[in-house]
């Protein structure tokens, strides 16, 4: 299946939810009551408020009732257009960190993201630095070993910044073109672990400054607007450059790739719409529109 169908597919729920938002505009005078019902379905699709008020300015504002290009054009100039191939640095090695909570499918898109880039021509290094989840490190193993990436970890070791260290130097006499690292999942309540989260980038602002540091946070479509407390309180504890955004396929709340970007100013950077290795695609903002309104 073509990018844009899996596109369109995994978006068959936030856009069956829409549809009955802009059905509801065509040819028809919209009263007080019109508009309450629009605005409920746009807030339970995870739009946000501030999206949200703002398409409702739009159709209050349309005088023949026919909103729909108008708020298709709003929505695709909100996001930022991002080329994946700008996410490796043009100069030096890149360090990809990854955070989220567990169960947002972190680990998993760690993998996908290293296949990607490795298809993409990049020399990939893996390192496995959740040391609270033999789980997640074992699952690294296998994944690496298919995709054929090297990966450092130390099952022994208790130490995330020693394991990122060890991971570092590898790195570097190996000439790897991008580092993704997994780290544990933590909760954003979690002041310790979002202090030993801190550790591990002094360890690379430190020891490996020629390496350009990104941070991505794994985010469960599913879980709507409490993500946005969740990408908030992590960026707090450290800077966060773009988002994944996981089980898409199975969620009527696509909308808060808007909100994600309005209110904190984090892109979505790509998007898991599937189990295997192979299914996570560079997030693009049109695209994504035209699914959301079936085009």
């Amino acid at each position: 299946m073509a990018l844009f169908g899996k596109v369109f597919q995994a978006l068959q729920r936030t856009r069956s939810s829409l549809t009955q938002v802009f059905s509801s505009l065509t040819g028809k005078r919209i009263d007080e009551e019109t508009l309450e019902d629009i605005e409920y379905k746009l807030l339970s699709a995870d739009l946000g408020i501030e999206t949200t008020d703002s398409i409702l300015d739009i159709i209050q504002k349309s005088r023949n009732g026919n909103a729909i290009a108008t708020v298709k054009e709003h929505l695709s100039s909100i996001l930022p257009q991002i080329q994946s191939s700008s996410i490796i640095a043009e100069s030096g090695p890149t360090v990809l960190m990854i955070v989220g909570v567990n169960g947002t499918g972190k680990t998993t898109s760690t993998a996908k993201l290293a296949s990607y880039f490795r298809k993409s021509g990049k020399k990939v290094l893996l390192i496995g630095a959740d040391t609270y989840r033999a789980a997640a490190v074992e699952q690294l193993r296998i994944w690496s070993k298919r995709l054929g990436i090297r990966l450092v970890c130390n099952e022994k070791s208790q130490e995330p910044a020693s394991v990122l260290y060890n991971g570092m130097e590898a790195a570097k006499a190996e000439g790897s073109d991008l580092i993704i690292v997994d780290t544990a999942g933590r909760l954003h309540t979690y002041k310790n672990l979002m202090q030993e989260l801190q550790k591990m980038y002094r360890v690379l602002d430190s020891r490996f400054p020629e390496f350009n540091v990104q941070s991505w946070i794994i985010i469960d479509a599913n879980l709507g607007q409490n993500s946005l407390i969740q990408a908030k309180e992590f960026g707090s504890h450290v800077k966060l450059h773009g988002a994944v955004l996981t089980k898409m396929d199975g969620t009527a709340k696509g909308g808060i790739v808007f909100p994600l970007y309005q209110q904190l100013k984090i892109p979505v950077q790509f998007i898991g719409i599937g189990e295997t290795l192979d299914d996570i695609f560079p997030f693009d903002p049109q695209e994504y529109v035209d699914s959301l309104f079936g085009d």
